[in-house]
């Protein structure tokens, strides 16, 4: 995760705490002169510190979607979503339906966190569920 908005705002605490720094001798030019310079130079070592403190890998990583195929036509959402959990966070499920009928077709798609998912395609792809055999893969873009 790298935010431009961090490293803007770090520059320019910088550059203010350059202005303010009661060094004696330095004009109002020379202060925010440093402080620009202290800002380039240490603006990348702190925005790397905030980003390796962010936390927890998985819960900043990019989502990836599943196609998740050969699914009972009685399964439902919950199910589905039990079921991945045990490979990590499961953000979104979606079944789906036929449009006329309402009636299941026997896919749908799964949201998880990357590391999540591709724990989920080794675990779980060509693996039974609910007496059928899942085929779990990346999704296509549309």
């Amino acid at each position: 995760m790298k935010s431009p908005v961090i490293t803007v705002v770090i520059a320019l605490l910088l550059a203010v705490v350059g202005y303010f720094l009661p060094f004696e001798g330095l004009s109002l030019s020379q202060g925010i002169a440093l402080g620009i310079v202290l800002g380039g130079l240490l603006t990348p070592w702190l925005h790397s510190l905030i980003v390796k403190t962010a936390g927890d890998p998985e819960d900043t990583s990019e989502t990836q979607t599943l196609y998740v195929g050969n699914l009972p036509y009685r399964a439902n959402e919950e199910a589905v979503r039990e079921h991945f959990a045990q490979c990590g966070s499961v953000v979104s499920v979606r079944l789906m339906k036929d449009r006329r009928t309402g009636k299941r077709k026997g896919y749908g798609f799964v949201e998880m966190a990357e590391a999540a998912a591709d724990k989920a395609i080794k675990q779980l792809n060509d693996q039974s569920f609910q007496d059928r055999t899942l085929k779990v893969r990346v999704a296509k873009e549309r």
